[in-house]
């Protein structure tokens, strides 16, 4: 993927809290497409291997909802985190994480890391298909910025993490 090009059209399966339905569960299945994350908005998103796992859960989330703020004032709509996880694991690593403010995205087939010519084998690591790491700025459906961790290959040993941080993101948004 690179500049320039149009993110892939996605339907995401979601599992979102609806107050009309009583009991333990009060959960419904929601389909959100690319074209509602994308659409007529100004986003960042980076994308990561694995819920849970440490230099995301550590370093990478913790820094872009740490910088959410500068994201919005320099014109940014939403900021969102995508990972090969289905949404039951996404929403229990957002409320792990205390994140308020930037929000995630459920690949759990990983149809758009695919799509975006991300999706790499991780079973080395017992992880199955996931995404490589990388970050973009996408503008109204456009990628603006293309920001991709260097080594994308199958069964990479570990994942670097540098070109896809907040910091690197938000000095390609100022230029």
């Amino acid at each position: 993927m690179s500049t320039g090009k149009t993110v892939p059209q996605i339907t995401f399966k979601y599992r979102v809290r609806d107050a009309s339905i009583g009991g333990d569960n009060p959960f419904r299945w929601q389909d959100v497409t690319s074209d509602e994350i994308f659409s007529n908005k100004k986003v960042v998103v980076f994308s990561l291997p694995g819920a849970f796992t440490p230099t995301c859960s550590t370093q990478q989330v913790p820094s872009f909802e740490a910088a959410y703020e500068e994201f919005i004032n320099l014109g940014i709509d939403e900021v969102y985190v995508l990972s090969v996880n289905d949404t039951f694991v996404m929403r229990k690593w957002m409320l792990d994480q205390k994140i308020g403010n930037i929000k995630f995205i459920p690949d759990g087939n990983g149809e758009f890391t695919r799509q975006m010519g991300m999706l790499v084998d991780k079973h080395n690591v017992g992880f199955g298909q996931r995404s490589w790491r990388y970050a973009m700025v996408v503008n109204n459906g456009v990628i603006e910025h293309w920001l991709e961790e260097p080594g994308r290959k199958d069964n990479n040993g570990p994942d670097p993490f540098s070109i896809s941080s907040a910091e690197s993101v938000l000095s390609a948004i100022k230029g």
